[in-house]
């Protein structure tokens, strides 16, 4: 029986900055989240690596297993008439339960091994960011944290807060994740003033966690959501 298992590999993009950070502060920070997408890919490599051999091992013992149930009946043949039915009747099927045995302790390896690929992919973790519109504020960079590794900081001008102001949302983070729980931190300067805000995220499979921050009245608030469509962003 064969099985395919498609991993989506998620492309990893982020939003048209408004402002321009410090360049050796970007170059950390796509250093650092490169490191991390290729450890994640090296592990899934070898994850399915190690399926595919799995996989490879099943089949062979399945031929194994055949190739003695068919000695087996052969051998049955040829000695029934010397030896008592029964007997042969009993170690055929002794025969047969181990293989049958066997076969279930592959099968449930091959799923545990299929879990632990599609646990590793399939996540997509995005991050917005809004101003309340219902007060006077200026928002003039922004910069997110993902489970302690900060992303690349954000700067807005006048033009861009203000839009901000009258309901744009900026997507500040967007990449692939792990299925599990995130802790999402961003801290905004609004109006000269440092304000932040933190959520605890549980990416699912399959599907797109979205994590918003509005900065409101001097402070930040959050929510979340999951779609498991496209989605608008």
């Amino acid at each position: 029986m064969t099985t395919r298992i498609a991993v989506a590999a998620l492309a990893v993009t982020l939003a048209v900055e408004v402002g321009r950070p410090p360049i050796a502060a970007a170059q950390t920070t796509d250093a650092t989240y490169k490191a991390r997408r290729e450890q994640l890919a090296k592990e899934l490599e070898a994850t399915e690596k190690l399926l595919a051999d799995t996989k490879a091992q099943r089949v062979q013992l399945q031929a194994r297993v055949e190739n003695l149930i068919a000695q087996a009946m052969q051998e049955r043949a040829q000695t029934l008439l010397l030896s008592n039915e029964q007997t042969a009747l009993q170690q055929l099927d002794a025969l047969i339960s181990t293989s049958q045995d066997n076969l279930l302790a592959q099968r449930e390896r091959f799923a545990a091994l299929s879990d632990a690929v599609a646990a590793r992919t399939g996540a997509t973790l995005i991050v917005l960011l809004r101003a309340d519109s219902s007060g006077t504020q200026t928002v003039q960079s922004a910069v997110v944290t993902v489970d302690s590794v900060a992303g690349q900081p954000r700067t807005y001008s006048a033009q861009a807060s203000n839009a901000l102001s009258r309901g744009a949302v900026d997507q500040v983070y967007r990449a692939p994740v792990v299925a599990a729980n995130h802790s999402v931190a961003i801290q905004v300067t609004v109006d000269g003033r440092p304000v932040a805000g933190s959520a605890t995220v549980p990416a699912a499979r399959q599907a797109v966690t979205y994590v918003q921050f509005v900065v409101r009245n001097g402070q930040v608030t959050s929510s979340t959501w999951t779609s498991r469509g496209t989605g608008p962003f």
